[in-house]
């Protein structure tokens, strides 16, 4: 029971509990270690000091930009939300270890230099998912707002060079959505009268795309989808009969009428091959090719599929029909074998999943063995990183040793 005793014994001798945060691209979540969720989570934007508008906080064009709008935002996640006072508290990130360093390093500056915070610990956001279900090994697929990132984790070892990643997230579901609404949409004007949706407005805001799709889109079935993609291309073969069309009410008194086609075209852009055959069910089988060959068995058997877009109903069970689909096609069923894939469902909402595992490590003794101290960190300006050199390189005096 080493887990539950260290979170037992974390928690008894924290005098102020750890901090976590999770930052996102399109949301962030902060709370404390040992509860079930966070306090909050909101969007990762902050009032630019050169424009005085909303920006996101991850948009800059230099280093220094990006440290004051780290400052600004840490500042309203402590003392707007969290409520606490920074100093002496220890602080656990979810990082992704294929995010820039750049960003790694400000986040570090900012809460040593600028909060005074006691120590940082960086959890791998794969680690840290697995560690939601008491699993090692696993295959994370992190559907995000920016991109769609896959990580293959083995016995706690990140597979890095099997990594895959494509640009379909939340952010090209809003700008297919906006597409394809303008095209069919219809809104009822304040007048009383219908019309097309392109006819009244040029472009919707971010933040109704965000909201239409959460309330309305959902993931169709593989079957339905290939006979919609039949009747694209053959008008002759008749459509499978369109879910029922939804009204949302818009600025004013205009209501935009959305039709059920919509409803289930706009996450299909996932699903639909490129040029170079990539989708995301081609990128999770890609990553298992890339796998040494004893661990794609137990990888394609512990799929964890997270992040806010994974939440759209509909989106684990197209995934898993397409995967078993593509793994019995000639063009890798003659690479790969796999029996069966099978996805976990982690004690969490998708959109928190990796939080939830960092708050566990972070009520956890691992908070003060692995932590970075603040002291450590202000006499060598430096924070250890894998693909940095200087903290991989094995000394003379060890080899001799092996050696010997």
């Amino acid at each position: 029971m080493p887990l539950f005793e260290g979170l037992t014994i974390g928690l008894m001798n924290e005098k102020n509990t750890t901090v976590v945060f999770d930052f996102g691209t399109g949301y962030t979540k902060a709370g404390f270690a040992g509860e079930s969720g966070p306090r909050v989570i909101l969007k990762s934007e902050v009032l630019c000091r050169k424009s005085g508008k909303y920006v996101p906080v991850f948009e800059y064009e230099d280093e220094e930009e990006l440290r004051h709008h780290l400052v600004d935002f840490i500042h309203k996640l402590y003392f707007r939300h969290l409520l606490v006072n920074p100093k002496d508290r220890r602080v656990v990130v979810v990082e992704n270890v294929l995010s820039p360093s750049k960003i790694r390093n400000t986040i570090a500056k900012v809460l040593f230099r600028h909060y005074e915070v006691l120590s940082l610990l960086y959890v791998p956001l794969q680690i840290a998912s697995l560690m939601t279900l008491g699993i090692t090994t696993g295959l994370v697929l992190d559907l995000g707002y920016q991109e769609a990132t896959l990580i293959p984790v083995y016995e706690n070892v990140i597979i890095l060079n099997a990594w895959q990643s494509l640009p379909l997230g939340g952010k090209a579901i809003h700008s297919s959505l906006c597409e394809i609404l303008l095209d069919r949409g219809l809104v009822v004007g304040e007048d009383g009268k219908e019309q097309r949706l392109n006819a009244a407005v040029e472009k919707l805001p971010e933040k109704i795309l965000e909201d239409i799709k959460v309330r309305t889109c959902f993931v169709t079935t593989m079957e339905r989808s290939k006979r919609l993609q039949n009747n694209k291309y053959d008008r002759s073969l008749e459509p499978p009969p369109p879910p029922p069309s939804v009204s949302y009410p818009m600025s004013g008194d205009r209501i935009i009428t959305i039709p059920g086609t919509v409803r289930e075209l706009t996450t299909e852009l996932l699903f639909e091959q490129d040029e170079d055959r990539l989708s995301i069910p081609c990128m999770i089988l890609n990553s298992l090719l890339q796998c040494p060959g004893d661990t794609v068995h137990k990888l394609a058997e512990n799929l964890v599929i997270i992040g806010g877009t994974a939440s759209l109903r509909g989106m684990k069970h197209r995934i898993l029909a397409e995967l078993r689909a593509l793994a019995a096609s000639p063009h890798y069923s003659e690479r790969i074998c796999i029996n069966s894939f099978k996805v976990h469902t982690p004690p969490a909402k998708d959109n928190y999943v990796a939080w939830l595992g960092a708050a566990i490590m972070g009520g956890t003794e691992a908070v003060t063995l692995r932590s970075l101290p603040r002291e450590q960190y202000l006499s060598n300006d430096v924070l250890p990183d894998w693909c940095n050199l200087m903290f991989n390189m094995v000394d003379e005096g060890e080899e001799r040793e092996k050696g010997a």
